[in-house]
């Protein structure tokens, strides 16, 4: 430990010289974007008047690829589907199941959900759930069982491409009770029995493309088709106008039985580069930062000290999991040797307490502390030059002298290529210390980054990067890790499906999974759990590197805004959010306003 110790006070001044140099550009920018912060929609922000729309602009860093609910996991599309989507349950900000769109959550207590024998004699489980009365999609079309059941059906058909198929496939049938009333038949008992029910896609406007062609169905859907069509909506919110890449516009749904929300109109930015979005946080174009998908900790700790009184800041640690992703198909990081001495070489202690002031803890494998699968009983990797070399030259990569790149028989270099989102300063900054850590022994780390919507849409969905991508899994509390680990999640290179892009394949792990679903006992659930980590920890297919936390920098005046540390976004929520003091007219230091109703 000793060593280990003093390597990393030597790598401190190196973390701190990368960061100082990169803030200060980035400042540098963040000034010339104050002078000036064009929009790219030529709309002026105003305080809101007597008589003007309540507007509330937000900022994400990030855009989907697809508006499809079963295309693409990204969190972006999740924030945004929040407005105007719900599912039929969610886990709350208390970590607990509940009910959104459902009258009562079915367990097996209340007698909503019952096992049932199976014709091979296996026993699987009936979940009966009923929708709340008056659910509409925002055309004036009924939230109807038969939407239910036509989700299911695009979800489990093997030419749609849609992600975690096996929660799809696992559903035997969604039996019609009546209109608002279905039954969902499961070929097995899990812990999570009743949160399996596929999101909901409107009959009335999807069902034509998908009967029509289910291969081109992920091309032609009706969320990609034409996304602002009110039918594809029954939130609190409807989406009125998008522009790719940049914006999209959301407008209160006439036909929302709920809560009615505070603002007549939300926009929602893209603004890719962090500064830049700083910048327009600061000129009042945006009035908020998403903390889900918007600054990193250590910008909004930044920004806290220089203007500590002009917003509220929320800190929310969670279930963001920061990792790089081996494409273990690669004959260099598919050697286990290689990634453990990778792992061995990176100073992760020194990235969180330098460049995160310890707020977004090192992890240890893919379960948070938070959580009670959690052990530390597991192999660590400390920082430790001597023996990261020692496993290279095992792998068959030699040098001459420390620092250079190392090369195998053949004389080819030890090059190795990280990716990850563009314009994202803190994970481009993290790639800057591993280039110089990993340089210590003898890899040369080249990056190579790009568009979040490209990166996550075709490189990583397509399992099209060579080595190294870094990017974050957000999780639900105690979320077995099928789709990503299990050897039946791999989806074809170039092809969609799984999430298991890595191409991790063991069979005791896949053991594991398959218990762990099955086992409704707590205790015996952890030890299962237990064990994989054992064995994730020694075969490394991924390299933790943090624990994310969320940064949420708001207005003053707003409120309600509760953040919930995983999977499922505060805009769940967003017919809670309020005006601090608000009476009914709009307040001259409440939200920027629009009074002309239009697009922009």
């Amino acid at each position: 430990m000793r060593p280990a110790y003093q390597s990393e006070a030597r790598e401190g001044p190196v973390i701190r010289r990368l960061l100082s140099r990169t803030l200060s550009c980035l400042a540098a920018l963040g000034l010339l974007a104050l002078a000036a912060c064009d929009t790219g929609t030529g709309e002026t922000s105003a305080k809101a008047g007597d008589g003007a729309a309540r507007t509330l602009t937000i900022a994400i860093s990030q855009f989907p690829s697809t508006w499809h609910p079963m295309l693409d996991a990204m969190l972006a599309k999740s924030y945004l589907h929040g407005l105007s989507r719900r599912p039929v349950v969610a886990y709350g900000p208390d970590w607990e199941l509940r009910c959104m769109l459902c009258t009562e959550l079915p367990t097996l207590e209340n007698g909503l959900a019952e096992r049932e024998q199976l014709p091979n004699g296996d026993t699987g489980i009936a979940v009966t759930y009923t929708l709340k009365e008056g659910l509409s999609w925002a055309d004036g079309e009924p939230v109807t069982s038969a939407d239910v059941r036509h989700s299911w059906q695009v979800g489990k058909h093997p030419k749609t491409g849609v992600v975690s198929q096996q929660i799809y496939e696992r559903i035997r049938d969604i039996e019609i009770v009546d209109q608002r009333t279905f039954t969902v038949h499961i070929d097995r008992v899990t812990y999570d029995y009743n949160a399996t029910v596929p999101p909901i896609l409107p009959r009335h406007r999807d069902r034509a493309a998908f009967e029509q062609d289910p291969a081109q169905y992920r091309h032609q859907n009706a969320f990609d088709r034409d996304p602002t069509d009110p039918g594809l909506y029954m939130g609190p919110y409807k989406m009125v106008s998008v522009q790719r890449g940049v914006r999209a516009v959301y407008e209160r749904n006439p036909h929302w039985p709920g809560k009615k929300p505070a603002f007549d109109r939300i926009i929602v930015r893209a603004i890719q580069n962090t500064a830049a979005m700083e910048a327009n946080l600061l000129s009042g174009t945006v009035d908020m930062i998403a903390g889900e998908t918007g600054l990193s900790i250590d910008q909004a700790l930044a920004l806290e000290t220089r203007h500590p009184e002009r917003f509220q800041y929320l800190y929310q640690p969670g279930l963001v999991y920061e990792h790089i992703e081996f494409n273990l198909q690669n004959p260099i990081v598919g050697d286990r040797r290689v990634r453990r001495a990778l792992a061995y070489g990176a100073n992760r202690r020194a990235i969180s307490e330098q460049l995160f002031d310890g707020k977004q803890p090192v992890a240890l494998h893919n379960v948070n502390p938070r959580d009670p699968a959690f052990t530390d009983e597991v192999k660590h990797y400390p920082y430790d030059l001597a023996r990261a070399r020692k496993l290279l030259g095992a792998a068959g990569w030699t040098n001459q002298e420390p620092g250079q790149t190392r090369t195998n028989a053949q004389g080819e270099p030890l090059r190795l290529t990280i990716m990850t989102t563009a314009g994202n300063r803190t994970r481009e900054l993290v790639q800057q210390v591993l280039q110089s850590d990993w340089r210590r022994i003898g890899v040369d780390l080249q990056i190579v980054n790009e568009p979040p919507r490209v990166f996550f849409g075709q490189t990583v969905s397509g399992r099209a990067w060579e080595h190294m991508a870094m990017f974050a899994w957000l999780s639900s509390p105690g979320s077995v890790p099928r789709s990503t680990l299990h050897s039946e999640q791999i989806p074809e290179k170039g092809e969609v499906g799984g999430q298991n892009y890595k191409g991790y394949a063991n069979p005791r792990v896949d053991e594991l999974i398959d218990k762990m679903e099955r086992e409704l006992n707590d205790r015996k659930r952890v030890q299962l759990w237990h064990e994989l980590l054992k064995i994730y920890a020694r075969d490394l297919p991924a390299l933790p590197l943090y624990w994310r936390a969320q940064a949420f920098v708001l207005p003053p005046w707003l409120t309600g805004v509760e953040p919930t540390g995983h999977q499922y976004p505060t805009t769940l929520w967003v017919e809670d959010w309020g005006i601090r003091g608000a009476d009914g007219d709009a307040r001259a230091d409440g939200p920027a306003a629009d009074a002309s109703g239009g697009d922009g």
